[in-house]
């Protein structure tokens, strides 16, 4: 099993398996620690009972296992994973650092949907656009020109704040969304497969799906009688 997942065409961003907790004996023998048994191996019986447990909801036998990633991500991502706050995080500070700042600089992007306000269609668009009002030059570019030059003016700009004094912490404030966040992420296994669940889903932002499906593989091969559950009973 490769433990390193990369997610993006451009080879930077990944989703990294760090260590895990547990398997789908442990979500067993927690399921019957009630009547004060626990077993050594698992079989087919053992196997109906996580897929009953998983079908009719009782979850806490699943939180005994717990996975550790380590994933590096655009900035907008990140944020959003954030939002499931039963899982544990530590990221990588800008206050602390000004090393190793990459960027997440797509060839292409995606229009947006017509219906669905927050969402994207799958099509693949680099359209021409113009300079902004204020900026001091005249150029027209493609998009992801225009956002490569973005990315260069802010990190210009990020640098020359630091040359002339200011502190880290405020300077960071001109770096743009796209830049790329390195954080830890540790959650049990319920509340991973409840994030895969949500963000695994074609109205999901697809820089995200694929993290999510980089979580599913990793699962796949660590608790393979539950994620056959997740797959029958979702």
């Amino acid at each position: 099993m490769d433990t390193l997942i990369h997610l993006y065409d451009d080879e930077k961003g990944f989703c990294e398996l760090l260590e895990h907790m547990g398997s789908d004996l442990d979500i067993i023998n927690s399921a019957r620690v009630s009547f004060d048994v626990s077993k050594d191996t698992l079989d087919a019986k053992d196997s109906k009972l996580i897929h009953y447990l998983y079908k009719s909801g009782h979850t806490t036998p699943f939180e005994h296992c717990t996975i550790k990633f380590k994933c590096y991500v655009p900035l907008f991502v990140a944020r959003q994973h954030m939002r499931h706050r039963t899982w544990s995080f530590n990221e990588v500070s800008r206050r602390y650092t000004t090393i190793r700042l990459e960027f997440y600089t797509p060839s292409s992007f995606r229009s947006q949907h017509k219906s669905n306000r927050q969402g994207s269609n799958t099509d693949s668009i680099n359209p021409i656009v113009k300079s902004v009002p204020g900026d001091h030059t005249t150029w027209v570019t493609s998009a992801s020109q225009a956002v490569q030059k973005h990315v260069a003016g802010s990190l210009k700009l990020y640098n020359t704040l630091l040359e002339q004094g200011v502190c880290r912490e405020q300077a960071r404030m001109v770096l743009p969304q796209n830049m790329y966040c390195k954080y830890i992420a540790t959650a049990n296994l319920h509340n991973i497969l409840r994030f895969i669940h949500l963000r695994n889903k074609e109205e999901a932002q697809w820089e995200i799906q694929v993290l999510a499906q980089a979580m599913a593989k990793s699962i796949s091969h660590l608790y393979p009688v539950t994620w056959e559950a997740y797959n029958l009973y979702n």
